[in-house]
């Protein structure tokens, strides 16, 4: 790979771009990050992520490091420079660097570092077969609507949910589903409506999540945000997962019982092609 990174207000090739050892997002895992998708030469949902990137910020008490003018500028930038027209836009804010202290001054220059990934974003094989999911408990954090970078937990049980037969896991928490490991989930109910979880800090506010509940309700869906168990999971009609990454990915089992008819359902197809097809109309080119 011959990527160019920015990092605290540098462009640097990707071997010369080192943050340092004593960094909290390395020692504490403080640090907060966010991705966009990049199709067509166009940032999708950006206002949306822009937006969770200052509240996340926020609460950890994390300076923010730019404007957000620079912070658009810099994401159309750095996708320039490294030639992405479909992909994604990684960043990453760290509270910065000290020496190892559980306490931290209430002033720091933040980390902030941007990277991009060249991936085929429309060429997702898994819109067409679906995804098969593992419930497992779930062991995160409290504050889980902070989108920050304390990840472990998730890649431990998604891998091993993987060497399992499963493509990702359902957190489960009093019986009730929470969220997969990188992504919302949602289920159709038999009516053909849609439910969702509703926002709290035991899930991710996330952007394609709140997307598609509102293109679901101007589509004439009837959408609910509620908890749901995991037995109302398993009887319903459809499921699919929402990302930033994947959009509107199906999930046609759950512990190895078929969802529905086992198969990718018509209402999730609907709703990514009216997602990608909506948001390519409004994103914001890269280009001026």
């Amino acid at each position: 790979m011959n990527r160019t990174v920015y990092l605290n207000g540098e462009w640097l090739a990707e071997t010369e771009a080192k943050v340092s050892v004593f960094d909290r997002g390395f020692l504490f895992a403080d640090a907060i990050y966010e991705v966009t998708a990049v199709i067509d030469g166009k940032l999708i949902d950006y206002p949306g992520h822009a937006a969770r990137l200052r509240r996340s910020l926020d609460a950890l008490g994390i300076a923010m490091p730019v404007e957000d003018a620079e912070l658009l500028t810099l994401h159309k930038e750095i996708a320039k420079r490294n030639g992405i027209t479909e992909g994604l836009i990684y960043l990453q804010v760290s509270r910065g660097v000290q020496d190892r202290d559980f306490l931290f001054p209430e002033t720091m220059t933040p980390s902030f570092v941007m990277f991009t990934q060249a991936k085929r974003v429309l060429d997702n094989p898994k819109w067409k077969t679906g995804l098969s999911l593992q419930t497992v408990p779930e062991g995160r954090w409290s504050e889980r609507q902070i989108k920050t970078v304390q990840l472990l937990y998730s890649s431990v049980q998604k891998t091993q949910a993987h060497r399992n037969g499963f493509d990702d896991v359902l957190f489960v928490e009093n019986g009730f589903i929470t969220e997969a490991s990188s992504a919302n989930f949602h289920i159709v109910t038999a009516e053909g409506e849609l439910i969702t979880r509703d926002l709290s800090n035991a899930l991710l506010h996330g952007i394609t999540r709140g997307s598609i509940v509102d293109l679901a309700r101007q589509a004439g869906v009837v959408a609910h945000e509620r908890a749901f168990t995991v037995e109302e999971a398993k009887s319903a009609n459809e499921a699919f997962l929402t990302s930033a990454t994947s959009f509107v990915t199906p999930v046609v089992s759950l512990d190895g019982q078929a969802i529905g008819t086992g198969k990718v359902g018509p209402v999730s197809q609907r709703l990514l092609e009216i997602y990608i097809r909506e948001q390519l109309s409004r994103a914001l080119p890269i280009a001026d």
